[in-house]
């Protein structure tokens, strides 16, 4: 478990907080791109670390990325027209362009030139995988922007979502790490007991850190059948990346096995709520991601067509749509949705859980080590300036995930050490 003091180091985001200050050390995603729209389009609101933001594109293509309050008397940018290479407040007519500059000030004279002294908080952005990526620190301690493999394929190979979470973000990032739990939460089929997580409940763990984060291996005994072994990564301070195999049909017919490679980023809207980016991508260029896989899987997860999107239907104001009928009879849970599933529970333990009544155990040292690793970083950063990890790109662009079936005996590290590297 965490101290009450480790609890609160890690669970406060705002600016200000040691938390913020290091999540602010990174490009962090804000939106997606298909939101912001076409330019001189409507702005959007964005809330990110605890700040009301406002994200639009300008004439030119470009996206700004502005706090909401207008520097002049603190009205709502949303309501601002956007227009001929600015955002212009409705109340007095001030316009900002992309970088806060104020580039009009209507309501005094033409003369004046106290526009030239005001600047309204912007932070840069940049368009990647689909998102609007934002710097929210220091100027001159701007980082490399983001380079995980998924970013560089392909739009017709990758696929990316949002989900809102109703909790703090490290309950989203404990669950993700959490292996043992989809032999529960995640039976939809009770009288399935053939699945590689029915017959063996309790995988065990081999954990390791890295210079990004670590790396884990989930080992889970199939009798004859040898070792099914899933490899995960952590990418500070809020990534995870899985793999599964798929059956893909070939031009010809043929059904050929190929990867995808999904995951997550756990990102803080505030202290207590949190925007999932929910990623997938084919490796492989033969095989691009089908509408039709991605609306599947989309729907199995419960984000899809009768599911949930960016805005939420099934919370714990409706116990998230379980049904006791379905529970008792079919599945663990009686809700729908493998991302649903996760959100009950991570929203059921409060806000932000109390970490310090705990009991962990060995399936959760993925965690422990997660929570040491940021930490260990939050305080190294307040107490000597240290960086964080993985701020440079160098030291995670080149790695996957895995899921590997393997001999009883060979380690995970060798048989898969191939699969564990971007091709990209």
């Amino acid at each position: 478990m965490l101290s009450k003091e480790e609890n609160e180091l890690l669970t406060r985001v705002g600016r200000g907080t040691p938390m913020g200050d290091v999540m602010r050390r990174y490009w962090i995603p804000a939106c997606l791109v298909e939101d912001v729209g076409t330019p001189d389009s409507r702005p959007i609101r964005v809330r990110l670390l605890g700040e009301d933001l406002v994200a639009f594109r300008d004439s030119s293509g470009r996206i700004g990325l502005l706090e909401e309050a207008c520097a002049h008397r603190q009205a709502s940018l949303y309501l601002g027209r956007n227009e001929d290479g600015g955002l212009r407040c409705v109340f007095h007519g001030w316009k900002y362009d992309v970088e806060g500059s104020c580039i009009d000030m209507p309501n005094e004279p033409a003369t004046t030139r106290y526009k030239y002294k005001v600047k309204q908080v912007a932070y840069p952005s940049i368009e990647s995988g689909g998102i609007v990526w934002a710097y929210m620190g220091s100027p001159e301690q701007r980082p490399a922007p983001p380079e995980m493999e998924w970013l560089r394929a392909p739009a017709s190979h990758r696929f990316v979502s949002q989900t809102i979470e109703y909790c703090n973000y490290l309950q989203g990032i404990e669950g993700g790490l959490d292996t043992s739990h989809s032999s529960f939460l995640h039976n939809n089929d009770l009288k399935n007991k053939g699945h590689y997580k029915r017959i063996d409940t309790a995988p065990r763990l081999e954990v390791e850190r890295t210079a990004y984060g670590f790396r884990y291996a989930g080992i889970r005994d199939v009798g004859d059948q040898g070792n099914y072994v899933r490899v995960y990564q952590f990418v500070a301070p809020f990534t995870q990346y899985r793999s599964h195999q798929i059956d893909y049909e070939t031009g010809s017919g043929e059904k050929v096995k190929v990867p995808v490679l999904k995951g997550h980023m756990w990102v803080p809207i505030d202290d207590t709520n949190t925007m999932v980016y929910n990623w997938m991508f084919s490796p492989e260029a033969h095989a691009p991601l089908s509408q039709e896989y991605v609306l599947t899987s989309e729907t199995r997860a419960g984000r899809g067509p009768g599911g949930e999107t960016t805005t939420r239907h099934r919370t714990r104001d409706n116990d998230w749509g379980q049904d006791r009928e379905i529970q008792r009879t079919d599945t663990m849970t009686g809700i729908f949705g493998i991302n649903t599933q996760d959100l009950a529970v991570q929203e059921s333990m409060g806000p932000v859980s109390d970490r310090t009544r705990e009991h962990l155990t060995a399936a959760d040292r993925a965690i422990i080590l997660m929570r040491r690793i940021l930490v260990d970083s939050v305080r190294a950063h307040v107490l000597n300036g240290t960086e964080p990890p993985a701020l440079d790109p160098a030291t995670y662009r080149g790695i996957r995930a895995a899921d590997i079936l393997l001999p009883k005996g060979v380690p995970w590290q060798e048989a898969a050490s191939e699969m564990l590297v971007a091709r990209h």
